[in-house]
């Protein structure tokens, strides 16, 4: 069982299951964000993360590798989620449906306005240690600063 009063001059407990995800803001076009995020994803790939660790959110259209593999199929397209060994990209229409993981990366790239407001808080609680979402700042920062 965790402490009743955690140390706060301490390293934060790995497992602590109410720790806070860390927000990162890459400032973007919506037209620029898909490419944001994708870079993001390289840096942190690059960096020694599990691809595994990352799931990357769309507000606007699907990112291409998503539209790709579903076009095999939701099956299939879900049965790669749950593998849970590479990076996975979804969009803010059933973005509920994808499982946390320690990194999530949201491409604010159009859709409706609601999109970014929807997705912003889900995207923090399904992020472990990092989110990190590209986009508009002043958008970003009104939802974030409301619902997150």
């Amino acid at each position: 069982m965790a402490p009743a009063k955690p140390s706060p001059s301490g390293p934060a407990a790995p497992a602590a299951s109410a720790a806070t995800p860390q927000i990162q803001l890459i400032p973007a076009s919506a037209e620029g964000a898909l490419d944001a995020a994708d870079e993001a994803v390289d840096l942190l790939l690059d960096s020694g993360r599990a691809p595994g660790d990352v799931l990357v959110i769309t507000t606007g259209a699907q990112h291409p590798w998503a539209e790709h593999e579903l076009s095999f199929g939701e099956a299939a397209y879900w049965a790669q989620h749950d593998a849970g060994d590479d990076v996975f990209y979804t969009d803010v229409t059933i973005a509920d449906r994808a499982a946390s993981r320690p990194v999530v990366v949201v491409a604010v790239n159009g859709g409706p306005a609601s999109a970014a407001a929807s997705v912003l808080p889900l995207a923090h609680s399904r992020a472990g240690a990092l989110l990190i979402v590209c986009g508009d700042p002043q958008q970003i920062n009104a939802v974030l600063g409301a619902g997150v």
